[in-house]
């Protein structure tokens, strides 16, 4: 009985070893495969990159596979290898559309603002932002094209951190972006609803395709890269919690910061208002138009959508706005006649910069107040 149990059991040991060994033979040649199937793509890439430069003409030279129109005077017919039917294989598969998360996200970041900061290192750190603060991911076809818009006066030190930071974080995000600092020139009261209508006209006629507004203080720094810089199917809030309030919102209207509109979310609204002078007011009358054309606020998750601050004095000529409160409630009325379709302004200067486009705009003055009494 003893040697019938053991006979069973190196029965089935044997088995065992049998498929261990079979399995370990169906890996093998997996991998052998694998391996085969990846020197045929190497040569095949090979011979088809040796083939494009004698031939720099042919259509596989051509950005897409764009074949020549050789219907046209003086150019040539297509080779065999690239006539329908013929036995050829693309060169270079077709990008893909970017994710909708990016994999490149780091989620949670350090933000301080004790180290000295220049342009040129700036500069230094983003070799791959092209003149005039524009972008554009080479491994991936962009969801979006996005205008980020920043109003702007006597910030310089603020732009050095601004920039520093946003450019990496919008870089992993996958963004084709261009960056316009919208620069109110003279010393009148500053008006930042009136320059992000400028820099959205002047936007659209540097690049038409835009069709992303993304409108951001410069003081404002995003602490988590999963906040991502592009428009949603409703109009976008994205500084949810900033360190001046607690990282909570401070009120459930609030609306300022930093916001994004698509192109025909912007127009439905017709734009922002331009009669906000000085400090305060103009985020809720946007908020107001928003509401009042049938949309509704989205917003990152309060864990996400935190923000820090540069500290700073508040700057001359932007004191708070006595009328805004006023104004505030009359948005219904307002609203059609005073935004996009009433904007005038003068373009002083336009200047691409290594990191941004500098748009110098005289925007007015401010109506003179009614003496009270």
């Amino acid at each position: 009985m003893t040697r019938l149990l053991l006979g069973v059991t190196l029965e089935r040991i044997c088995k065992a070893v049998l498929l261990l060994c079979l399995l370990h033979f169906v890996i093998i040649m997996i991998l052998y495969f694998d391996v085969y199937a990846q020197h045929l793509d190497f040569f095949s890439r090979f011979n088809a990159r040796n083939g494009s430069r004698a031939h720099p003409f042919s259509n596989s030279s051509r950005p897409n596979g764009t074949a020549a129109s050789y219907g046209a005077a003086g150019a040539e017919p297509p080779s065999a290898s690239a006539r329908p039917g013929a036995n050829h294989s693309s060169t270079e598969k077709p990008l893909q559309p970017c994710q909708e998360v990016p994999p490149g996200l780091v989620g949670r970041l350090l933000i301080e603002f004790s180290s000295p900061m220049s342009m040129e290192r700036v500069q230094r750190e983003n070799p791959d932002v092209r003149r005039g603060g524009k972008y554009s991911p080479q491994d991936c076809v962009p969801r979006q094209k996005v205008a980020i818009l920043i109003p702007f006066r006597h910030r310089e030190h603020h732009l050095k951190y601004w920039l520093h930071y946003l450019h990496p974080i919008l870089r992993r995000q996958k963004v084709a972006y261009g960056i316009y600092i919208i620069n109110q020139f003279g010393e009148d009261t500053f008006n930042r609803a009136k320059l992000l209508n400028v820099g959205f006209l002047e936007a659209l006629k540097d690049d038409e395709e835009y069709d992303c507004f993304i409108f951001s203080d410069v003081d404002l720094i995003p602490m988590d890269d999963r906040n991502l810089y592009r428009c949603y199917e409703q109009p976008r809030h994205f500084a949810v919690g900033m360190d001046k309030f607690g990282f909570r919102l401070p009120y459930a209207g609030y609306f300022g910061g930093v916001s994004g509109l698509s192109k025909s979310q912007f127009l439905k609204i017709n734009g922002f208002p331009n009669e906000y002078w000085g400090w305060g007011g103009e985020d809720d009358d946007i908020f107001n138009r928003i509401s009042l054309n049938g949309m509704k606020v989205s917003r990152p998750d309060i864990r996400i959508g935190r923000y820090r601050m540069i500290k700073h004095e508040r700057d001359k000529h932007n004191e708070p706005n006595p009328q805004r409160f006023t104004k505030i409630q009359n948005t219904k009325m307002t609203m059609k006649r005073d935004g996009i379709s009433s904007l005038q302004y003068r373009v002083v200067e336009v200047s691409r910069q290594p990191l941004y486009t500098n748009v110098t705009v005289e925007i007015g003055r401010p109506p003179p107040r009614l003496a009270r009494g």
